[in-house]
């Protein structure tokens, strides 16, 4: 018999609509969270894309201020236009291209890297890596050009609201060539598209060449941000959207952004500057001659290429390019550091105590900037030491526009010499301006004038005065006595002369003769410490000379400023007989002595003198005041003609040592910048080279913010500098 159980509680029944509901909700959640993570992981790739793509352009934005000013140094040296892969590096397409590949931007991780992991058949998930070789869908122009321009120089143009004042040129090769290539050119001047425009403080038709900017806001100190300095401001703006290549695969579409390079040329302003490894705080070799006193007064900023700071010195600022090293509790903006001032946290601390700018700085801490002495060494001294350039993109050469001496409007070479052994100058060759700054130099053979020619050198005058009569000169000039076919000569005379054969000799026997007269040249063979041969200069003399000849005057209202206010003296041992290259440091080679130069007032435009020969300073230089340039207040209400010296070597004192030594104004040295033994500036030297006794010199050096206060000849510096155009600021 079969019982069946009966179970406890209500029967029931199974409901389809309900399990199908069930199951449709749960299906529909399951597919909601799924694409809720699909989302957030498309998300997170185009967020982790993005940054990808904003890593890659700092990186290439950095390279690009790596690149550029190295490519526009290229274009103004030899050759640099002539067709083929040379020419075509220096172009902006190449520049960026370069760039990129110098940035490894093209993929998220280097083949080098990639070998080290050892992964084989490794696969990249990086839809942001690509060949992005079509450069011009990355980068542009902004001023509406084809789109084989990359870039709108800031050249005879107008540009909007947060673009820097353009500069202005009238030659048709610089303008072609900069759309193409970074043109650093001295045909690129301050003209009508910067004349009262915002950031260019003086007036373009006085002050050109260089004017007043502000300082741009980077760390790097060559200058406070927001302070006047002197520079002339070469930029280039372009557009960058390096997503733009591959959107089509990697869908990310990035805003355009816009961008101004800049290359200022700086010419060297500053209390204290010298690219090469300086020592600043004591006197002599090794410091041996004690710490600064007293007598030594600094004002404005110092640059140095690497620097060591002692002797419990007290600067106001120091800007490097390489590393600074402060010892003996020394002090910078009145800061002691106990340590490195770079450490973290100094900078912030600095700033948030004192509300300054931290006094110490290295262009590595300013991000997209770089910044770069131009220095040649000996190089700057000696034009003869450059070969021919020709076939150059830019009108400007490079041995022309980084070397004083080639840039000088004057030239004295020492052409012709007695021997091989005796270096005694046998002939002078004279080159000066005459007629605009583009017309060829006039060339005068000046062989000393104690002898016998037969023509009579240029600017003798007649006095009117004929032979065996006297002519009175109530200063020194230089005489001739003769007729057409024969003449001798006397230098530098006064007083009362008489025109007579006793006095010249018989220059043309049986012939009536007169005299002759011309200012004195300002330039001969004189002597030097221990009867030394050298050549004299003397820059005094210069005003008359040249009125004489018939060349440019020294100063004037020439809007070109082709003025003779400059003047390099070299040996010409290249071409010249027997005339060999002097030896820095040598005591055979010749000198030259400068003297007759205290009143330098006529040069109302500066004068400068550039020499590859040890330089004996033998009387005061430059210590009489004249007006300053209106608008311009100088350091202790005075101010004297901006000059400047370029040698190898200075000494002070021809035949005695001077009692004191008073240095004013800025100071500076063209070594090179990887000596292990540092140079100390304010070392002074007498005659035969000896430290002369710190205790009697004097020092007063400051910083110059104003381009009439600038010599015709500078050192130059360049400043580079990478900014974006934010449209949130204008």
């Amino acid at each position: 018999m079969k019982t069946p159980v009966k179970r406890p509680g209500s029967p029931g029944y199974v409901s389809y609509v309900m399990v199908l509901s069930t199951g449709v909700l749960v299906t529909m959640m399951m597919l909601f969270g799924f694409k809720r993570a699909v989302q957030s992981q498309a998300v997170q790739s185009d967020v982790q894309l993005r940054l990808d793509y904003s890593e890659k352009e700092d990186a290439v934005l950095r390279s690009i201020v790596a690149i550029t000013p190295n490519r526009a140094m290229q274009a103004m040296m030899d050759s640099s236009s002539v067709t083929g892969s040379n020419r075509n590096s220096l172009m902006w397409q190449s520049i960026f291209s370069d760039a990129m590949a110098q940035a490894n931007a093209r993929t998220s991780i280097s083949a080098e890297v990639k070998a080290s992991l050892n992964v084989a058949n490794a696969i990249g998930a990086n839809t942001g890596d690509g060949a992005m070789a079509t450069t011009n869908l990355m980068f542009g122009n902004v001023h509406n050009g084809g789109n084989d321009v990359y870039v709108t120089p800031g050249l005879n143009r107008t540009m909007g609201t947060g673009y820097p004042a353009s500069l202005t040129s009238n030659n048709g090769t610089v303008n072609a060539n900069d759309l193409v290539f970074p043109i650093i050119s001295t045909d690129k001047k301050y003209g009508s598209h910067a004349n009262g425009k915002p950031g260019v403080l003086l007036p373009t038709d006085t002050y050109w060449k260089y004017n007043v900017l502000k300082y741009p806001a980077i760390n790097f100190g060559y200058a406070k941000p927001g302070d006047d300095f002197v520079a002339k401001r070469n930029w280039w703006a372009f557009s960058m959207d390096m997503a733009d290549h591959d959107d089509g695969v990697t869908s990310a579409a990035l805003n355009r952004r816009e961008f101004v390079l800049s290359i200022y040329e700086i010419p060297s302003q500053l209390a204290i500057s010298a690219s090469s490894f300086v020592a600043l705080g004591k006197y002599g070799k090794d410091g041996a001659g004690g710490a600064w006193g007293s007598n030594v007064s600094i004002s404005g900023n110092i640059y140095a290429g690497k620097a060591r700071v002692e002797g419990g010195a007290a600067l106001p600022t120091l800007a490097s390019r390489r590393q600074i090293e402060i010892r003996d509790s020394s002090k910078i903006g009145g800061q002691s550091f106990n340590g490195s001032p770079f450490a973290p946290g100094t900078r912030e601390q600095y700033e948030v105590t004192t509300g300054e700018f931290f006094p110490v700085s290295l262009p590595s801490e300013s991000g997209r900037a770089a910044f770069i002495p131009i220095n040649r060494g000996e190089e700057f001294f000696d034009r003869y030491s450059h070969g021919a350039e020709s076939n150059t993109l830019s009108t400007t050469t490079w041995n022309n526009y980084s070397s004083g001496a080639a840039q000088c409007a004057m030239r004295v070479d020492v052409s012709k010499v007695a021997s091989a052994t005796n270096q005694a100058p046998t002939e002078f060759r004279f080159e000066y301006l005459k007629g605009g700054v583009d017309s060829p130099r006039e060339v005068m053979l000046v062989p000393p004038i104690q002898g016998f020619t037969t023509v009579l050198p240029r600017g003798f005058k007649p006095l009117g005065v004929s032979e065996n009569n006297s002519y009175t000169f109530t200063g020194p000039v230089d005489v001739a006595y003769g007729k057409p076919g024969g003449y001798f000569f006397k230098e530098d005379v006064s007083g009362t002369v008489v025109f007579d054969n006793a006095t010249f000799g018989d220059p043309l026997v049986q012939v009536v003769k007169e005299g002759y007269w011309r200012p004195r040249k300002p330039f001969t063979t004189t002597m030097g410490p221990d009867n030394k041969v050298c050549v004299g200069i003397y820059p005094e003399r210069f005003p008359d000379f040249l009125a004489a000849i018939g060349a440019n005057p020294v100063t004037g209202v020439d809007p070109a400023g082709a003025y003779n206010n400059s003047v390099v003296v070299n040996v010409d041992h290249k071409a010249g007989t027997n005339v060999r290259k002097p030896i820095f440091q040598s005591e055979g080679d010749l000198g030259l002595v400068l003297a007759e130069c205290a009143d330098l007032t006529k040069y109302g435009k500066g004068f400068s003198l550039v020499t590859n020969l040890r330089l004996y300073i033998g009387s005061d230089y430059n210590t009489k005041q004249t007006t300053p340039p209106p608008g311009y207040t100088p350091p202790n209400g005075e101010f004297y003609p901006p000059t400047s010296l370029f040698a190898p070597e200075k000494r002070f004192g021809v035949q005695h040592t001077p009692l004191t030594v008073t240095l004013a104004g800025q100071v500076g040295s063209l070594a090179n910048e990887n000596n292990t033994q540092p140079v100390r500036p304010l070392d002074v030297f007498g005659r035969f080279g000896e430290v002369i006794d710190p205790s009697v010199s004097k020092v007063n050096l400051w910083a110059v913010n104003h381009p009439g206060a600038m010599p015709p000849i500078m050192m130059i510096n360049w400043l580079v500098l990478l900014e974006e155009r934010r449209k949130e600021y204008y």
